[in-house]
């Protein structure tokens, strides 16, 4: 049985839905609730949007997630509780922080209304270490970003090149996929 690497099990960018980095957040949300009704029908097999630059190459990628996070200006200061509760911080030492963070203090209306406006290119940035992974990385080495850094999905690169996605299930189906033949 062949060494399967990332690049096996990647789903190709030509695959994806892609936004414009010049789009609006109220466009990228649109793009993503379509991307959600088309896969709870089965028509769509993902639910992330890539993002292109200017001259159609793949910078970064937006979730659902992305979309809440831009709403709660102040809690993108905040890290991730998972990641904090890993140093011992607890979501009872967080919750009187995130109530600080006014955005409890508007009607999701207003909120919308200023955050549609805002450009998809504030979502974009390089991606951090443990984001992305290498196309002939090992799934090892996958794995290990994935359940460590808690993604749903890496972007998978070939130099700096974006050239797929390796997603959770993927991964995970391939190693229920192993742990069957371990059975055998």
């Amino acid at each position: 049985m062949k060494n399967k690497i990332v690049r096996d099990l990647m789903v190709p960018i030509s695959e994806y839905e892609t936004i414009s980095i010049e789009s609006n957040l109220y466009e990228a949300a649109l793009a993503l609730d379509k991307a959600q009704k088309a896969y709870e029908q089965g028509m769509y097999p993902h639910k992330i949007l890539l993002i292109s630059d200017e001259n159609g190459e793949i910078v970064g990628k937006i979730s659902q997630l992305d979309v809440l996070r831009v709403l709660e200006p102040k809690g993108k200061k905040i890290c991730d509780s998972k990641t904090l509760s890993r140093f011992g911080v607890s979501s009872r030492y967080l919750k009187p922080m995130l109530s600080q963070c006014e955005f409890w203090d508007k009607p999701l209306i207003d909120i919308c209304r200023s955050a549609s406006r805002l450009n998809v290119k504030i979502l974009v940035c390089a991606p951090a270490e443990g984001e992305s992974v290498p196309e002939d990385a090992s799934l090892s080495e996958a794995i290990h970003q994935l359940a460590l850094e808690h993604h749903q999905s890496l972007l998978v690169t070939r130099g700096k090149k974006i050239v797929g996605i390796l997603r959770q299930t993927d991964m995970f189906k391939e190693v229920v996929e192993t742990l069957a033949v371990c059975e055998l």
